[in-house]
């Protein structure tokens, strides 16, 4: 989808503008705030090793820092992973958890351009700390959101929709009429693979776990958009075979967070030349690729990490209009964040064991007043 002809970018900024807005030269005094912040000083077990403070916010800024308020801060695998220490990133300890999230400016630097008071900002990099009350930024640490999106679709935006979009966009040439296969189908990116696909008239088949509420998720997910939705005992069966048949063409484009029996499966699903691209190993399960696919199918495995491509292209046009498309399509309710659960960071223990809860069926997200 071709981005919004209103799309200004502001390369000092980092910042999204699909309408115009009057820049702001007020620098309204803030006084000294309290933060609450979530941080560890050791990896481990996420249930014992964070810790809650207060600190206080000093009100002086640079010339070009911004004050920031946290607004609604997501629970991704990645934060969890961080924690544990098996995250490919390990930042220095002790440090402030949160790798995605949205906050709201409340105060600027006197050289800082392209920002307004009240403006929806996420952090333009991992690891910046999104759980916590305040925060002061460099004003290229931030990318601006339009302020008429819901605040949930801001703090949910930079992790599962922009992988969703970079692995359908990506990898392979995908047309209308073409057909995606992919595990972990009620993920986050899951479900938003699902929409981009609607929007783009790209037939899904979507495998999740077996589990006792099975007839329930796929109605959730058929009313996210759909085109069929089948168990992992279904794939391994041999009505898998007659379900691929019934479509027009096979899948090109296999999309994996499993690992393990579940991707080889996929794997076995794919067209000729087809490509599985793998974004998360959630069975912890290496992924076996049978011999013949690669030789007589000449399939291509490849794998794709989003903090990687947001660093790498940090500062890209590309980047800016895929999330303008993506802001188009929320504007138009035709792509919604999954349902959730909020939590205050001083129930953050409750929120985090319901974070690595199986079958916790809502994300949570921290929601900061």
């Amino acid at each position: 989808m071709a981005a919004s002809v209103f799309l200004v970018y502001c390369k000092r900024s980092r910042s999204i503008i699909i309408q115009k807005h009057a820049f702001c030269n007020i620098r309204n005094a803030v006084r000294k705030l309290s933060s609450t912040q979530l941080f560890i000083e050791n990896f481990g077990d996420p249930a014992s090793v964070i810790k809650l403070k207060e600190t206080e916010v000093s009100s002086h800024l640079n010339s070009r820092e911004v004050l920031v308020k946290m607004e609604m801060s997501p629970i991704n695998p990645s934060d969890i992973n961080l924690i544990e220490g098996t995250y490919f990133i390990q930042p220095p300890l002790p440090f402030i958890l949160g790798n995605e999230g949205v906050g709201r400016v409340i105060k600027l630097g006197n050289e800082v351009k392209g920002l307004e008071i009240g403006d929806l900002v996420i952090p333009s990099d991992t690891a910046w700390g999104t759980w916590q009350s305040y925060k002061v930024t460099k004003d290229e640490d931030i990318i601006k959101l339009p302020k008429d999106i819901p605040v949930l679709s801001a703090a949910t935006i930079s992790v599962n929709p922009c992988t969703a979009y970079r692995i359908l966009k990506d990898y392979v040439n995908l047309k209308p009429g073409d057909v995606v296969i992919q595990n972990g189908a009620n993920s986050g990116v899951g479900v938003s693979v699902i929409q981009l696909a609607k929007e783009w008239k790209i037939t899904t088949i979507n495998i999740v776990r077996d589990r006792p509420d099975f007839e329930q998720l796929k109605d959730s997910l058929l009313a996210f958009g759909a085109d069929i939705v089948i168990s992992e005992s279904v794939l391994r069966s041999s009505d898998m075979k007659k379900i691929l048949d019934s479509l027009p063409k096979k899948p090109e484009l296999a999309l994996n967070c499993i690992g393990g029996n579940s991707a080889t499966e996929l794997i076995r699903c794919l067209s000729q030349k087809g490509t599985m691209v793998t974004y998360g190993g959630m069975s912890k399960k290496p992924i076996v690729a049978p011999t013949g696919a690669l030789i007589f199918k000449e399939i291509t495995l490849c794998g794709y990490w989003n903090t990687n491509w947001n660093r790498l292209h940090q500062t890209d046009i590309v980047r800016y209009e895929m999330l303008s498309d993506l802001c188009n399509l929320i504007k138009k309710s035709k792509f919604v964040p999954p349902p959730v659960e909020f939590f205050p960071l001083s129930d953050y223990k409750s929120a985090i064991l319901k974070a690595i809860t199986g079958f916790k069926g809502r994300k949570i997200v921290f929601k900061l007043d």
